[in-house]
């Protein structure tokens, strides 16, 4: 990845919550659609189609349920669910939890909802700008395989998730550390053994290679979770 496509990764988040507000058509980046991140990703096709179907089913009945009493955010990393976000009373993130833990193929539920008023767009649009730079500083760690970690940053807390090894999962919380702005680092990682790591990351090198083309700048177009890092 070039310096500019570095660079431009805050901005791309940002982008990416103007496209989520507006309703807008999907980015491609350096003009290789997302689905080269799939590609290079670290679980199977069909676990990666399983986790968007979770996702979907469980904030669809979240809306039914909760409506705007409520603001929730839902991410599925082979079946492992991380809520996130806030919710007025315990009651109600314990009704949560329990609703998702419903949905077909979800292994397990970790509640990270927080008892308090709803964050501000503000707020929101912070924490996307903070997941862009931690994105852009696991790229500039040549020892961390960026593509393996999935981000999630809520009023400055920042969530790790993906299948990753012991040595991986510490050297990206020492990376998101460092990061201003991050008040707290939680991992939600599925560790996996340096050996099966061997197996599976040439496979996912290949799928991405002959995924990605060859691009220049970036452009827009219209489980076994570990214990909190503090």
């Amino acid at each position: 990845m070039t310096l500019l496509q570095r660079l431009a990764l805050p901005t791309l988040a940002a982008a990416l919550l103007a496209t989520t507000l507006s309703g807008c058509a999907p980015l491609l980046i350096g003009g290789a659609a997302v689905g080269t991140l799939v590609a290079v990703d670290r679980r199977t096709t069909g676990s990666q189609l399983e986790d968007e179907t979770i996702e979907l089913r469980a904030k669809s009945r979240l809306g039914e349920l909760l409506g705007s009493r409520a603001h929730i955010n839902v991410t599925s990393y082979n079946r492992q669910v991380l809520l996130t976000g806030e919710v007025p009373d315990a009651a109600t993130k314990q009704l949560a939890e329990q609703t998702v833990a419903k949905v077909d193929n979800v292994r397990s539920v970790v509640n990270e909802l927080g008892v308090m008023s709803a964050s501000t767009l503000t707020q929101r649009g912070t924490d996307v700008y903070i997941t862009g730079k931690i994105r852009a500083s696991l790229v500039d760690a040549k020892d961390l395989t960026a593509t393996a970690f999935k981000v999630v940053t809520e009023r400055g807390a920042v969530f790790l998730m993906g299948r990753v090894t012991q040595r991986e999962s510490e050297r990206a919380t020492a990376v998101v550390r460092q990061i201003s702005g991050v008040n707290r680092v939680v991992r939600v990682f599925e560790i996996i053994s340096e050996e099966e790591l061997a197996r599976i990351a040439p496979k996912a090198a290949a799928a991405g290679a002959l995924a990605t083309p060859a691009a220049s700048a970036p452009a827009l177009t219209p489980l076994q979770p570990a214990s909190a890092a503090k």
